[in-house]
């Protein structure tokens, strides 16, 4: 396939003659106009070649945006764990900074017995004789 824009410099020249230019002249602005045409039009082939480019520039940044997501999904979780070591080890620190403290300062306790429970018996009731005592199982 040719890249070439098919462009008629011969009709051109012969118009430009039919106005008065001479023919030097008008071969000269043929030259001119044709490389000018070639070298920033672009063709179909061009085009075509240019959507090619851009479906396979597309198609990479889809790619690379997907392993970019699942690095990040990734880097993601690691950073949750550390966090959460890290978090995990200040609780830690902190609980044994507490401790440490209780000890080094203790509180005075003053320990208190709760008071003593009455036993009751059941007073038997009336009309019924109490039950007689059960003798001890040997």
């Amino acid at each position: 396939m040719s890249t070439a824009i098919a462009f008629d410099t011969y009709d051109y020249v012969r118009k430009l003659r039919s106005v008065g230019v001479d023919e030097a002249q008008a071969a000269i602005q043929a030259e001119a106009l044709v490389s000018l045409v070639e070298d920033r039009l672009a063709t179909k082939q061009d085009m075509a070649e240019l959507k090619r480019d851009m479906a396979t520039i597309e198609a990479n940044l889809k790619r690379d945006i997907e392993t970019t997501k699942a690095d990040l999904k990734r880097d993601m979780k690691e950073m949750e764990l550390r966090m959460v070591v890290k978090m995990g080890a200040m609780i830690l620190a902190s609980v044994g900074m507490i401790i440490g403290f209780l000890r080094a300062f203790p509180i005075p306790v003053q320990f208190v017995q709760p008071p003593a429970q009455e036993m009751r018996q059941l007073a038997p009731s009336p009309g019924r004789p109490p039950a007689p005592p059960s003798a001890p199982a040997h």
